[in-house]
């Protein structure tokens, strides 16, 4: 198996543990709560997780022997992937709690449109 095949069957296999994590059964949490603003809060976080990869590089190459303290670029990279799935995801209606009645915004439909 390809090597990007590896990474993208991690990125999916670590997606299932988090997810038992932040919506478990006995949790009323639904992934879409997390995204209040739809498409644009995971973007934000998508963005967040470049800035902070950014931020380690930069010390990387000024200090030769840093070590990221928490998340390695890797995790970091895998984390990205995911939440690309998840913008896919909610950009087609299908994420987990995601309203019927809203956009990919999380804005309400107007469905009179008439309005």
């Amino acid at each position: 198996m390809k090597e990007s095949l590896k990474v993208l069957q991690k990125a999916a296999e670590i997606q299932q543990q988090k997810s038992n994590d932040y919506q478990n059964p006995n949790s009323r949490i639904q992934q879409a709560d997390y995204y209040p603003r739809g498409c644009s809060t995971i973007l934000d976080t998508m963005y967040a997780k470049i800035l902070r990869m950014q931020s380690v590089i930069e010390a990387m190459e000024s200090d030769p022997n840093y070590t990221p303290n928490f998340e390695s670029l890797e995790d970091s990279c895998i984390d990205i992937i995911n939440y690309a799935s998840f913008f896919v995801s909610y950009s087609n209606g299908q994420m987990e709690g995601q309203s019927p009645n809203r956009d990919f915004l999380n804005r309400i439909i107007n469905v009179d449109k008439t309005v």
